[in-house]
C-alpha cells in the first residue's frame, strides 16, 4: 500500500510539474512572439521611408507555370498516345524615378505561353509547342509635379505580340494631360488628348483616330507580397468601335529565396481585333462581317505557378 501510494504520488507530482512547464514554455513562446512582432514593426517603418526615398525604384517578378503529360495505350480517350504540354512565362518590370519636381514612370509587361498536343498516331499533327497566349506592353509616364498628388503628364505606350504577328496589330497611344496620384502605390492618368496609331497589314478592319486615354495602375511590394493591377483604356472621339481595354492583374507569394506561387489573370475588349478575326475565318463568313453584324468578345486568359522575384 505505502509502494502504491508513493508512486501515485510521484505521478501526480510529475503530472503538474510538466503541466508547469507547458505553461511556462506558451509564456515564454508568446513573449518572444511579441518581440518578434516589435522586431518587423522596426523593419516595416524602415522599409517605409527606404519606399518614400526619392530616386530609382526598380522591381520585376513574374510567373512560370508548366504542365506536361504522355500517354500510351490510354484507350478511354479519344486520343489514346499522345504526349502534350503547356508552358507559360510571364514578366513584369518596373523602373520608377521620383524626384521634387518631376517623377519617370516606366513598365513592361509580357506574357507568353505554348501549347503541344502531339498524336502519335498521326502523323500529320504538329509535333512541336505552338504559341498560344501573347502579350507584350510597355509603357512610360512623365509628370511635371504641380502639387504632391498632381501633375502635368505625357505618356507613350506601345502593345503589341513578339512571338508571333509582331505589330500586326500594334498600338501606340501618344498623349499629354494630367496625372493624380492620391497614394504612393497607385497612379492615375486621364489624357484627353491622345492618339492611337494602329499598326496591320488588314486595312478593313484597324483604323488611327483620336481621343482620351485613361491608365489606372496601381503596384505594390510589401514583404514577400508583389501585386500589380493595370487597367488601360483608350476611348475614340470618332467612333466607339475604335476604343478598347485591357485590365491585367498580378500577383505573386515569395516563399523562399525569390521563389514563390504566382498568378496572373487579365481581360481585354477591343471591337477591331473580333472583326479582324471574324475576317480571317475560313471558311469565309456571310454575309461579310462588320462592326455591325459581328459580336464584339470579351478575351481573357490565366496563369497559374512558380513565381520569381528579383
Amino acid at each position: 500500500m505505502r509502494k502504491l501510494l508513493l508512486t501515485s504520488l510521484a505521478i501526480l507530482t510529475f503530472s503538474v510539474s510538466f503541466g508547469q512547464t507547458i505553461d511556462d514554455l506558451k509564456t515564454e513562446q508568446a513573449t518572444k512572439k511579441d518581440s518578434i512582432a516589435a522586431i518587423q514593426g522596426r523593419v516595416d517603418a524602415l522599409q517605409g521611408q527606404i519606399d518614400a526615398f526619392p530616386g530609382w525604384k526598380i522591381n520585376a517578378f513574374g510567373t512560370i507555370g508548366a504542365n506536361l503529360s504522355k500517354f500510351n495505350n490510354w484507350y478511354s480517350q479519344g486520343t489514346p498516345d499522345n504526349s502534350a504540354g503547356n508552358i507559360g512565362v510571364t514578366i513584369n518590370a518596373i523602373a520608377n524615378l521620383d524626384r521634387e519636381k518631376f517623377f519617370w514612370r516606366n513598365s513592361a509587361n509580357v506574357n507568353l505561353q505554348w501549347v503541344k498536343l502531339d498524336d502519335k498516331n498521326n502523323p500529320s499533327d504538329e509535333e512541336g509547342f505552338g504559341n498560344t497566349t501573347d502579350v507584350f506592353t510597355i509603357n512610360s509616364l512623365y509628370g511635371y509635379k504641380l502639387n504632391k498628388n498632381f501633375a502635368i503628364s505625357a505618356l507613350g505606350e506601345y502593345r503589341s505580340s513578339i512571338a508571333n504577328n509582331f505589330n500586326d496589330p500594334g498600338y501606340l497611344d501618344l498623349g499629354i494631360g494630367a496625372t493624380w496620384t492620391p497614394i504612393p502605390d497607385m497612379v492615375v492618368v486621364i489624357h484627353p488628348l491622345n492618339y492611337n496609331f494602329v499598326f496591320a497589314d488588314n486595312d478593313a478592319a484597324y483604323e488611327s483616330s483620336l481621343g482620351a486615354k485613361i491608365v489606372v495602375d496601381y503596384t505594390k511590394q510589401l514583404g514577400a507580397v508583389n501585386f500589380k493591377t493595370n487597367f488601360s483604356t483608350f476611348q475614340s472621339y470618332k467612333s466607339g468601335d475604335l476604343s478598347n481595354w485591357t485590365w491585367t492583374n498580378s500577383f505573386g507569394y515569395t516563399l523562399w529565396k525569390g521563389i514563390g506561387v504566382g498568378f496572373e489573370f487579365g481581360l481585354r475588349n477591343n471591337n477591331q481585333e473580333t472583326l479582324a478575326n471574324a475576317l480571317a475565318a475560313v471558311p469565309a463568313i456571310t454575309p461579310i462581317p462588320t462592326f455591325d453584324n459581328t459580336d464584339n468578345s470579351l478575351q481573357s486568359f490565366y496563369l497559374f505557378g512558380l513565381n520569381y522575384a528579383f
